[in-house]
């Protein structure tokens, strides 16, 4: 919540405990230990600002009727310089407030002071938080989950930034294991075709033309001198020539989606700097492995999952060994407060497992929270499509950025809670009118821009208003308005507890709503030169908030449309 929203809150919850403590004192109540009540906003303005259960909370402990507790701690209540206006006793005891004009004059400075910096608090303690999204296989290119995966991870890592936290992005590149054998089989093979077509492609290996297109280019360097080497040595020089070829195409990919990460982490170096072993053999002494035919298991029954290999009989460890050793890096290692993945949703089972591990090693796995991603149809004509019309091919990041503005995809992909399935409506996404969402808010913005360049072209410039005529707006949508602008830092802070970026999303398009509304209602030019300057705070104001979610999202602000 904001400064100002926040103040409030305060102020009335020290008047209502004093009062029932005062009344206390007098005998008017028994003697009890006040347990907290909440100050929540009514459903309707009608019932006033806020609404208070204190009296309903303390009935028991008071144990007498709500609505008389409420008469007695009212009748204590001193409400002399604070922002309540006055007070009404509703239903079986709900108090009901009603703040003066000075507040909603204050919510409006306190925005026009601190401007871009609207909406942080010190809520995250500067905890530190490592959010690791997207980490697609590095073998081909990023598919659309991918594209759900870096909005939502990028603007979840942002909303946590404003919430007070420390943050940093990371890409984990799983460039070891089955995944890169099967990349340095495929190569391969492509790679002997060029010269011996007899040569055929096994069903599980990669098909893609980007395997192809390596296997060209590492032949135009080198010819046909590594068909005469071994097989170990031919997959090994074409995964290191085409491995570093698809680290940057991600990199450069996700730069386009307006994603930078703090770290690219390797798998390969929880291998060569020996961690990986290292997490095999403290599990180990923790007593909860067993062996059985020859494998090492770990026993994640005793941890509420199922039992699972780590080291195969061959000596091979599983892919999840790597994946334990590199979350107790996150949280041991580098001190990582908080480790947030996002993942898909098809990886439900794995979580308890790696949750196990992590308890096992001494770990509190309380630090690992994981948001779990459900997929993303496309949507075009009203129809599932699975192709892109270009290529032919399954739709990849690269080509939905060819086909829609970053502005929609990112604005888009933040429209849905992650664990809820998603159409995402391509020709919806490139409509210029209000009902694209992004649209509708960047509207919104270029609108109130407008508006500050007519005025200013007939020399009217918005200046600083005293407090009295800000209280000059009084009409509901003024109210309405100023009330939303004022949820903004709790919205953030809500977003960033339920990792749900999707909360911002909703918060900007229903402030463009209320905006409109306030617009439609209220001219902002007129003879009455004290009121429209409290109007054109009001509308800087909500310019400067949708800029900062715009600018949260990573989404351009513009000031025409």
């Amino acid at each position: 919540m904001s400064h100002i929203v926040n103040s409030a809150k305060n102020e009335i919850k020290d008047i209502i405990v004093n009062a029932a403590k005062a009344a206390m004192a007098e005998g008017l109540l028994p003697e009890a230990q006040l347990t907290d009540f909440s100050i929540e906003v009514p459903s309707s303005r009608d019932h006033g600002d806020y609404a208070l259960n204190a009296a309903m909370v303390w009935s028991r402990l008071f144990r007498n009727a709500p609505r008389k507790i409420a008469e007695t701690i009212m009748e204590k209540a001193d409400f002399s310089n604070s922002y309540v206006e006055k007070f009404e006793i509703a239903g079986p005891g709900f108090i009901n407030l009603f703040l003066s004009d000075r507040y909603y004059a204050d919510i409006l400075s306190d925005i026009n002071e601190k401007g871009a910096s609207y909406g942080e608090s010190d809520f995250g303690e500067n905890k530190k938080v490592l959010v690791e999204f997207v980490s697609a296989n590095p073998t081909g290119p990023m598919h659309i989950g991918n594209a759900r995966g870096g909005a939502l991870g990028d603007c979840l890592a942002a909303v946590m930034e404003k919430a007070g936290y420390y943050v940093e992005r990371e890409f984990y590149i799983n460039d070891a294991g089955n995944q890169i054998n099967k990349f340095g089989l495929s190569l391969s093979l492509r790679y002997q075709q060029l010269f011996d077509d007899s040569i055929e492609m096994p069903e599980d290996s990669y098909h893609g033309a980007d395997i192809i297109a390596h296997a060209k280019a590492f032949a135009d360097i080198h010819g046909d001198k590594f068909t005469k080497v071994g097989e170990e040595q031919r997959r090994k020089a074409l995964v290191e020539f085409a491995l570093p070829k698809n680290i940057q195409g991600l990199h450069d990919d996700l730069l386009k989606y307006r994603i930078e990460y703090n770290t690219w982490f390797k798998e390969s170096t929880l291998h060569a700097n020996g961690e990986a072993k290292k997490v095999v053999e403290m599990l180990k002494a923790s007593g909860h492995t067993y062996m059985e035919e020859d494998a090492l298991w770990f026993k994640g029954e005793d941890f509420g999952s199922d039992n699972f290999v780590l080291v195969r009989s061959n000596g091979v460890p599983t892919y999840i060994v790597p994946d334990i050793a590199y979350h107790y890096n996150k949280l041991v290692t580098r001190g990582f407060d908080k480790a947030i993945d996002i993942l898909g949703a098809d990886h439900h089972g794995y979580v308890p497992r790696l949750k196990g591990a992590l308890t096992a090693l001494g770990i509190d796995a309380t630090k690992l929270d994981v948001v779990l991603m459900q997929m993303v149809r496309l949507v075009k004509d009203g129809e599932i499509i699975k192709a892109s019309k270009r290529s032919g091919k399954a739709i990849t990041l690269v080509t939905l950025l060819e086909e829609v503005p970053i502005d929609a995809a990112r604005f888009f992909f933040n429209l849905r809670e992650p664990n809820s399935h998603f159409d995402f409506d391509l020709d919806l996404a490139i409509d210029e009118s209000n009902k694209n969402p992004v649209y509708y808010v960047q509207y919104a913005h270029a609108r109130i821009c407008s508006i500050i360049r007519n005025l200013a072209a007939d020399g009217i410039t918005p200046r600083k208003c005293s407090t009295d005529e800000l209280a000059l707006l009084n009409t509901p949508e003024e109210r309405e308005l100023t009330l939303h602008l004022a949820a903004y830092t709790g919205e953030i802070i809500s977003a960033a507890k339920a990792y749900d970026p999707a909360k911002i999303t909703h918060y900007v398009e229903e402030l463009a709503t209320k905006f409109h509304k306030f617009y439609n209602s209220c001219r902002v030019k007129g003879d009455n030169e004290a009121l429209m300057q409290a109007r054109l705070t009001l509308c800087n104001d909500t310019k400067t908030v949708i800029k900062n979610v715009l600018d949260l999202l990573k989404i351009d602000a513009p000031e025409t449309m």
